[in-house]
């Protein structure tokens, strides 16, 4: 059971590049947003793209999550309001993708995070309902540092051929992390991205899928559209560029079904 003052923290993450990742976590945070959700966007990936796609250029990026895990800045000193509201970031840098090596034999290397966000918590400061981490597109020493600190993780899943392949590598890194650093972390949904309704292959990934996943698969499916390609150039997300476009409708659906299943786990607990 989340602890009050103590976000539910969800990764976004899935070891294959180009399925979705920061746009989700910039559209699905800002549709969590628009309800009244406070959420926090933390960008653990070195590319900074999910900082960018929000407007928060380089050059504003005075303390960022590189700062928090070397232990230079807490989580407090690093958040950065976004121009939606309810929506900050804790952004990324360049700098991160030296931190692996950095962390190269310290102290709870896995735990930077989690750590840091307990310590944010455990001040009374937090006042986001959800923290959603966008993870790099690959197993490093940061996807681990997100897996350990996160309560479930939420996989954008791009309908193409290898979709399954990936998916079941994920699903293995998410039981090596249950079992070694993690034991209450679990898989919050699988979302379908990219889906192209002209494309036979789309159905037929998506239909494999949700007979291997079930009901861990969202109804929601994200229909490949320019709109939301088009959005980060211009320093916003979908939802704010393209409000009615097809893809902003389907994060607003997203967001609406994420946090029924949210409603659902938390009176299971309760009971």
């Amino acid at each position: 059971m989340t602890e009050p003052n103590k976000p539910r923290v969800l990764v976004i993450a899935n070891q294959k590049g180009g399925v979705g990742k920061t746009t989700t976590a910039i559209n699905l945070g800002t549709a969590l947003a628009a309800v009244g959700e406070p959420t926090l966007i933390i960008d653990i990936d070195p590319q900074g793209n999910a900082s960018t796609g929000l407007g928060i250029g380089r050059n504003e990026r005075d303390l960022s999550i590189y700062d928090v895990l070397m232990g230079q800045a807490s989580v407090a000193e690093a958040i950065q309001p976004t121009r939606i509201p309810k929506l900050s970031i804790l952004p990324a840098t360049v700098d991160l993708s030296g931190a692996e090596l950095e962390l190269i034999g310290a102290e709870g290397r896995n735990y930077r995070l989690k750590d840091a966000l307990d310590e944010y918590s455990a001040h009374g400061q937090s006042q986001f309902k959800y923290a959603l981490i966008d993870c790099p597109p690959s197993l490093t020493l940061l996807t681990v540092n997100a897996m350990a600190a996160a309560d479930a993780v939420i996989v954008p899943l791009q309908c193409e051929f290898f979709a399954l392949e990936g998916l079941s590598q994920l699903l293995n890194t998410i039981e090596l992390v249950r079992n070694g650093l993690n034991p209450v972390l679990e898989i919050q949904g699988i979302v379908l991205t990219m889906f192209d309704k002209r494309n036979k292959l789309s159905d037929q990934v998506a239909a494999d899928v949700r007979e291997h996943m079930g009901d861990k698969v969202y109804d929601t499916v994200i229909p490949r559209n320019v709109r939301i390609s088009e959005a980060p150039s211009h320093g916003l997300p979908a939802l704010v560029y393209d409000l009615k476009c097809p893809g902003s409708q389907a994060y607003i659906k997203l967001a609406g079904e994420m946090i029924q299943r949210e409603r659902s786990r938390a009176a299971e607990a309760a009971e």
